[in-house]
């Protein structure tokens, strides 16, 4: 996509959920225009400064307080969103932005609202199924809204069905030329079923128990190997737990996956937390699995999520508080031993995944970065 040089500000602050999809989308905005300046922004809060600057991506900091703040701190909301504002404007400015993307969040409110007050068009971006309340607040000054899932909606405005921004290497994820590879990395033998069983970025205590109780119940088996992403501040408590567990020797314990790829590929059925970037990527990889919604969500966000999957056929969902190897245990075995069914869910997979949502997005913002 050819044209003069667009600068472009992307708002992408507090966790990974807005910060990856974030970088996926500058990438993809670097592959269709090159000399496109990109500009981050977001608050000394969340994870942006840990993970943009590494990118290789220019990071500005703004004052914003968090929506869910309670008590007298929910009060210092609106003269944080005033200042905040005001920085975004300056900032916008500076580096004579042609167009503003919010990837959701507390951290991108000022940038829409700097935006439309500096006469900026801006996109705001909503990763889950369920508008957020920042999102919600911020969609009422833009026309331009795009969503992760088609069932998101905001009421009375009209929005576009994007897709969630994936990272280029599940983009080009390929489980056919994988497989082979992945499987050996993980020293799974012929007719071995990978059971992989991953949590949000930190991990998760829940699905943490019941891999450990998966594996007693399958103790007395060797068809079976559980790959398990702990999360660095559970990962020594669950090895001590393994200790004693009569079917430690089916489980692999690890605090971080390098390779998600590999991962994936390797893996015959998952158990995940339904997170809007989980969600989007056992879609497009092609993955069946036993989705476990985060509990004590207000609007229930991730059982939102994971009904996108559950409803096309290819996942299954359990709720937090039934996520015991006694209820999840019978799902597992009873696809293993039907792999017919368990190529059905991959490929039902395949007709709600959405590769391409990091291009189109980045397309609608050079189009508007262009018009301007």
């Amino acid at each position: 996509m050819a044209g003069s040089r667009s600068s472009i500000v992307i708002a992408a602050g507090g966790t990974g959920g807005h910060i990856y999809p974030g970088l996926a989308l500058a990438e993809a905005i670097r592959q269709a225009s090159p000399d496109a300046r990109l500009t981050f922004v977001g608050t000394a809060r969340g994870m942006e400064g840990e993970l943009i600057p590494p990118a290789g991506h220019e990071l500005r900091l703004y004052t914003m307080a968090q929506f869910n703040n309670q008590g007298w701190r929910k009060a210092l909301v609106p003269a944080a969103l005033a200042r905040g504002t005001g920085q975004a404007r300056r900032i916008l400015r500076q580096v004579g932005a042609d167009v503003a993307v919010s990837m959701g969040g507390y951290s991108g409110v000022p940038l829409v609202l700097g935006a439309r007050w500096a006469g900026v068009p801006a996109i705001v971006f909503e990763p889950g199924s369920v508008p957020g309340q920042a999102n919600r607040l911020a969609a009422r000054f833009s026309r331009n809204i795009a969503t992760a899932f088609p069932t998101t909606r905001f009421p009375g405005r009209t929005i576009r069905y994007t897709g969630y921004p994936l990272r280029p290497e599940m983009l080009a994820f390929d489980r056919d030329e994988l497989r082979h590879e992945a499987r050996a990395a993980y020293g799974l033998a012929e007719g071995t079923t990978m059971v992989l069983v991953v949590g949000a970025s930190q991990g998760s205590l829940s699905l943490n128990r019941l891999a450990l109780g998966l594996a007693a119940r399958w103790a007395d088996r060797d068809d079976i190997r559980i790959v398990l992403k702990t999360g660095a501040r559970t990962h020594d408590e669950v090895v001590a737990s393994l200790q004693t567990n009569p079917g430690r020797h089916l489980v692999s314990a690890v605090r971080y996956i390098d390779r998600m790829d590999h991962a994936y590929a390797a893996a015959d059925l998952a158990i995940c937390r339904a997170g809007a970037g989980t969600v989007t990527e056992l879609a497009v990889v092609g993955l069946p699995s036993v989705l476990v919604p985060l509990p004590n969500h207000e609007h229930d966000e991730q059982g939102h999520n994971a009904q996108l999957l559950v409803d096309a056929g290819g996942a299954l969902m359990v709720r937090d508080g039934d996520a015991s190897a006694g209820v999840v245990g019978p799902l597992i075995e009873g696809r293993m031993t039907d792999p017919p069914d368990l190529e059905r869910m991959r490929k039902a997979l395949g007709a709600v995944a959405q590769p391409h949502a990091a291009r189109d997005l980045a397309e609608w913002a050079l189009d508007l970065a262009r018009a301007r």
